[in-house]
C-alpha cells in the first residue's frame, strides 16, 4: 500500500461520524471496529483488526466512498445534523435541504440571507427596527428565534456570513420537538467547518463591481494523529452592495478538535464577525398619482436598486461572538453522547435613515408625490431610525444517540436535555427634539437627483440610556426513538417538555426610572409522530405529524398586552418520499405538507389585551432534486409550491379573516446546473424565481412576482491548485422588492459583476 493510500484511509476518521463505524467491544472501553457503513447507510465489507489500546478506536480500513465528504465536496449529502443527532436524512421523516458550501461558493453567495433567498418557500420581511426577518411558508421565522449555528440557538439579529459555513440546513414544518419553543415553518442551521485529520489550505479572492473586494482563508492543519486545528477567516468591503449598502466587515473562527476518532473527544472554538456596514432601510412605495388608492401602490421604476438617500454617518454595527466547548463520549460505535456549551455575546448599533416624500407644500411643483410628477426634484424627508442593543446568551446541552435491539426490535433512540439563558437589554436615546436639534442631529431634506449626497450628522453626540431589559431561562428534555416494525417499516414516535421563565424591565431612558416590570412562566409539551416505508436502499416514504410552540417573549419583549398570553400553538401534517437514481449519484426529495397555526395571537380592541383568537393554515408541495445527472452534469434545485395559504380566523387590526397571509407567494425556487465541458472548463447558470406577494398587513397591493438569471465560468490551471471564476448575478439587471413592509421595500440587488482567484495548497 502506498504512503499516500495509508495516509488518506487514516484520515477518513476525520469525516466519519462513530455511526458510521460498526464496532464491538471487547472489554470495558476496549473497541474493534470491523467494518464501515456504505455511502447510503447499507453495510459493506469488513475488515478486522486487534484490539488496541482501551482509550482509543484502533485504525480502521474505511472505503473512500464511506467518507462523509465536506460541504466543498459536493451538492449531494446523506446525513444531517438538524436533527441533534447525525443521521440519515431517509430516516427522517421530514422535509430537509441541504445547501452545501460548494453550492454557496459556486455562486458566490457571501451571506446567509443570500443562500436563502435562493430556496423554495422562503420570503423576507423589512420589519421596523431594519430587521428583515425571515418567513417559511409565510411564517416568522428569524422573528422567533429559529436561526441556530450547529444545532445550537443563534436568535440575534445579525448579517451571517458563509465564510465559516460548511453547509446550511432547512428544517421545514414544525420542530420544537428538537428546539423548544418557536419553529412553526421550520429552522434553519449553519453547519460550521470542522477541523479535519489533513492537511489542507485555500486562499479567495474576489473583486468586483461597486468596488467590492473580498479575502476569504480556510486552514486546515493536522497537528498530531488524533488532532487538527481549523482556521477560517474573510475580510470583506463595498461601496454598495448592489442593493443601496455599503459593506465593511470582517471574521475569524477557529476551532481545535483532539481525540478524533477516540472514545473521548473533545473540541474548543472561538467564532467572531464584526459588521461595519451601510444599511439601506428602504424604499417608498409609489402610487400612480397621488390621488389613486392604496391598492395600486407599486415597485419604484424610476430608481435604482443601488439608489442610496441615507445619510452618509449613518452605519449598522453589529458584533457577533461566542465561544464553543464540545465533548463526545462514545460508549460504542452505536453509541454516543454529546455534550456542547456556548456563551455567546451580540452587539448591535443601528444608525438607519427612513425616507419619505415630502408633503406637497415642500415639493417644487406644490403637489403631493405621485409616478406622474415624480422627478429629479422631488424633496424627500429623511428621519431617525436607531436601534442600539446587546444580547448575552449562555446554552448548554447533552444529547444521547444509540441504536440497539430490544424485545425483538430494532432501535435508534436520540434523547437529550438541554438549557438556555438570554439576557437582552436596548437603549434608547436621552435627547429631546430641541436638545437633537442643538446638537446637530436633525436630517436636512434631499432630493432624488442626488442619491449619496454626502449629508452627515455627529452620530457620535448621540447619548443613551437602557430603556428595557429582558431576562429568560429555560430548559428542555425530549426523547424519540425509530423503531424498525419490519424490514420495510420504521416508527417515530417523541415527546419533550419545555420550561421558561422571562422577566421584563421597562425604564425611561433619560432617567433611569422603571416604568414597568412583568414575567411570563410558560411549560408546555410538544409531540412528534411519524411511519418511514423503505421498500429498498433508493427510496422513503413517510407520513409525520409535529407540533410547536410560539411563546410571547420569542421576541424579547413583553408588556401587558402580552406578558400573560398562552403561547400560540402550531401543527404541520407531511406526506413525503425521498428517491435516489440508481448509481445514488441524484436524489430527488418532495413532501405534500400542511401548516396550521391553531391560536394565533390578536389584540381584542376593547381590553387590549393579546388573545389566542386567530388561526391560519399553509398547503402546499415543497421539491428538492440534488446530485450528477452525468459525470460531467451537476443540478440543484428547490421548489414550494403553495397554492393553499388562508387567514381561517383573524381579527381587528390583523390580517383580514379569508385572505391570503402577506409575504406568502404561491410559488419560489430556484434552479441551478454546472457543466465540466473539459478537465480544466466548468460553466453553470440558473434561475431564481417568486410569485407577486403582498406586503406585510396586507395594504391591499402586491409586490409583482420575479425571474432573475445567475452566470457562471470556471477555468481552473495547475495540477487543480489554481482556479478563477467569474460571475454574474441578476443577468438582466432586474427590479424587485427583495423585503417587503406596509410602507416600503428593500430592492434586491441589481446586476453585479465579480471573479474570484482560489488557490489550494
Amino acid at each position: 500500500m502506498s504512503r499516500r493510500k495509508t495516509f488518506k484511509q487514516k484520515s477518513t476518521l476525520a469525516h466519519i461520524q462513530p455511526a458510521q463505524l460498526a464496532i464491538k467491544t471487547a472489554a470495558p472501553y476496549a473497541v474493534l471496529p470491523i467494518g464501515a457503513m456504505m455511502l447510503a447507510g447499507s453495510m459493506g465489507a469488513m475488515a478486522q483488526t486487534a484490539p488496541t489500546d482501551a482509550k482509543t478506536l484502533a485504525p480502521v480500513t474505511v472505503r473512500e466512498k464511506a467518507e462523509a465528504p465536506q460541504g466543498k465536496d459536493s451538492i449531494k449529502v446523506e446525513r444531517t445534523t438538524i436533527g441533534k443527532g447525525n443521521q440519515e436524512l431517509r430516516n427522517i421523516p421530514q422535509s430537509i435541504t441541504v445547501l452545501t458550501e460548494k453550492l454557496i461558493t459556486d455562486r458566490n453567495f457571501d451571506t446567509m440571507k443570500d443562500v436563502l433567498r435562493n430556496t423554495g418557500g422562503i420570503s423576507f420581511q423589512a420589519a421596523e427596527g431594519g430587521e428583515e426577518d425571515i418567513k417559511l411558508r409565510g411564517f416568522s421565522l428569524q422573528g422567533s428565534g429559529d436561526v441556530f449555528v450547529d444545532g445550537i440557538r443563534d436568535p440575534a439579529f445579525y448579517e451571517r456570513d458563509t465564510f465559516n459555513d460548511d453547509r446550511l440546513e432547512i428544517l421545514r414544518g414544525s420542530a420544537a420537538l428538537l428546539f423548544g419553543r418557536g419553529s412553526t415553518g421550520g429552522a434553519v442551521n449553519q453547519v460550521n467547518k470542522q477541523p479535519l485529520l489533513i492537511n489542507q489550505n485555500e486562499v479567495d479572492v474576489t473583486l468586483g463591481n461597486h468596488a467590492y473586494r473580498r479575502a476569504t482563508g480556510d486552514f486546515n492543519i493536522k497537528t498530531g494523529e488524533s488532532s487538527a486545528l481549523r482556521i477560517n477567516a474573510m475580510v470583506n468591503k463595498a461601496d454598495n452592495n448592489g442593493a443601496g449598502s455599503s459593506i465593511d466587515k470582517t471574521g475569524i473562527a477557529a476551532a481545535y478538535r483532539f481525540g478524533i476518532g477516540e472514545v473521548d473527544e473533545f473540541s474548543v472554538g472561538f467564532y467572531q464577525l464584526e459588521n461595519n456596514n451601510g444599511i439601506n432601510y428602504g424604499i417608498r412605495w409609489i402610487k400612480p398619482t397621488s390621488a389613486s388608492p392604496t391598492s395600486t401602490s407599486q415597485l419604484n421604476p424610476n430608481l435604482d436598486p443601488d439608489a442610496y438617500y441615507g445619510m452618509d454617518s449613518d452605519y449598522n454595527h453589529g458584533r457577533a461572538t461566542y465561544g464553543t466547548l464540545s465533548h463526545v463520549h462514545r460508549f460504542s460505535g452505536d453509541t454516543e453522547l454529546k455534550t456542547v456549551v456556548r456563551k455567546g455575546r451580540y452587539t448591535r448599533d443601528q444608525r438607519a435613515t427612513l425616507w419619505n416624500f415630502a408633503g406637497a407644500a415642500a415639493q417644487p411643483n406644490g403637489q403631493a408625490v405621485g409616478l406622474d410628477n415624480f422627478g429629479p426634484n422631488t424633496v424627500l424627508t429623511r428621519a431617525a431610525q436607531n436601534k442600539v442593543q446587546d444580547l448575552d446568551t449562555l446554552y448548554g446541552q447533552s444529547d444521547l444517540s444509540s441504536k440497539f435491539e430490544a424485545l425483538g426490535y430494532k432501535h435508534e433512540l436520540l434523547t437529550g436535555l438541554d438549557f438556555a439563558h438570554e439576557e437582552r437589554t436596548v437603549y434608547g436615546t436621552t435627547q429631546t427634539t430641541a436638545q437633537a436639534t442643538a446638537a446637530g442631529l436633525s436630517r436636512p431634506n434631499t432630493t432624488i437627483g442626488t442619491p449619496d449626497d454626502g449629508a452627515s450628522i455627529p452620530e457620535g453626540s448621540r447619548l443613551f440610556g437602557m430603556s428595557n431589559n429582558y431576562t429568560s431561562n429555560g430548559y428542555g428534555i425530549y426523547a424519540q426513538d425509530l423503531v424498525q416494525l419490519a424490514p420495510m417499516w420504521k416508527l417515530l414516535g417523541g415527546l419533550r417538555f419545555d420550561h421558561m421563565q422571562a422577566d421584563y424591565n421597562a425604564y425611561t431612558a433619560s432617567t433611569g426610572v422603571q416604568t414597568g416590570n412583568y414575567s411570563m412562566n410558560i411549560a408546555k409539551i410538544s409531540k412528534r409522530a411519524g411511519v418511514l416505508f423503505q421498500p429498498n436502499d433508493l427510496m422513503s416514504f413517510h407520513f409525520a405529524y409535529a407540533t410547536s410552540f410560539n411563546t410571547s417573549g420569542d421576541a424579547y419583549s413583553l408588556g401587558a398586552t402580552n406578558a400573560e398570553t398562552p403561547p400560540e400553538e402550531s401543527q404541520n401534517l407531511e406526506l413525503g418520499a425521498r428517491i435516489d437514481s440508481a448509481d445514488k449519484r441524484f436524489t430527488t426529495r418532495l413532501a405534500l405538507f400542511q401548516s396550521t397555526k391553531l391560536h394565533e395571537r390578536n389584540t381584542d380592541p376593547l381590553i387590549p389585551i393579546a388573545i389566542l383568537s386567530g388561526k391560519r393554515h399553509a398547503q402546499g408541495l415543497d421539491l428538492d432534486f440534488t446530485g450528477r445527472l452525468t459525470p460531467q452534469w451537476e443540478v440543484f434545485g428547490s421548489y414550494s409550491w403553495i397554492p393553499v395559504a388562508r387567514i381561517d380566523i383573524g381579527a381587528q387590526g390583523a390580517e383580514g379573516q379569508g385572505q391570503r397571509p402577506s409575504l406568502t407567494p404561491k410559488y419560489s425556487g430556484t434552479v441551478w446546473t454546472t457543466y465540466q465541458i473539459t478537465p480544466q472548463i466548468r460553466v453553470g447558470g440558473g434561475l431564481n424565481f417568486k410569485g407577486k406577494q403582498q406586503p406585510n398587513r396586507n395594504p391591499g397591493f402586491f409586490s409583482p412576482g420575479y425571474v432573475t438569471a445567475d452566470l457562471m465560468a470556471e477555468y481552473t490551471v495547475i495540477e487543480d491548485k489554481f482556479t478563477i471564476k467569474g460571475n454574474v448575478n441578476n443577468v438582466t439587471n432586474k427590479l424587485y422588492g427583495d423585503a417587503l413592509y406596509t410602507s416600503f421595500y428593500v430592492p434586491g440587488a441589481g446586476r453585479t459583476m465579480q471573479v474570484t482567484a482560489k488557490y489550494k495548497f
